[in-house]
C-alpha cells in the first residue's frame, strides 16, 4: 500500500476543490467535505461518498437542514494506486464525482463522462 500521511492526503482533496471551477463553487450550497480514513465495513473499497439532497431535488421546503455531507476515503484510494500521481488524479476524480452528485449527476451519467 502507497504511504501518505492524513495531512498529505486532505491537502490532495483541497487542491482538487480548488481545481473546481469557481462558476461551479458558486452554485454549490450548504455542503461540507470530510476526509475519513476508511470507509463503512458493508463497503470497503468505497473511495467517496455524497450524502444529502441534491440540488436539483431541493424545493421550498428545503430550509434549515443540516448541510450535505461529501466524505472522501483516504484508505482505500492508497489500497488501489501504485504511485503519488495516481493518488492525485484518483482524488480530483473522486471529489468531482460526489460534487455532481450534490448537483443531482447520477452514476450513469458520470461514467458516462469519465468520472466512473
Amino acid at each position: 500500500m502507497l504511504e501518505m500521511t492524513r495531512e498529505e492526503f486532505e491537502e490532495l482533496v483541497s487542491e482538487a476543490l480548488d481545481r473546481i471551477p469557481p462558476e461551479l463553487t458558486r452554485l454549490m450550497d450548504n455542503v461540507a467535505v470530510f476526509v475519513e480514513d476508511e470507509p463503512p465495513a458493508e463497503d470497503p473499497e468505497l473511495l467517496g461518498l455524497y450524502e444529502g439532497t441534491p440540488l436539483t431535488d431541493r424545493g421550498e421546503w428545503y430550509a434549515g437542514v443540516l448541510p450535505d455531507r461529501i466524505t472522501i476515503y483516504r484508505g482505500p484510494t492508497l489500497r488501489m494506486c501504485e504511485a503519488r500521481e495516481d493518488v492525485v488524479r484518483e482524488t480530483e476524480i473522486t471529489v468531482v464525482h460526489e460534487i455532481a452528485h450534490h448537483f443531482g449527476i447520477d452514476d450513469a451519467r458520470l461514467h458516462a463522462l469519465g468520472y466512473g
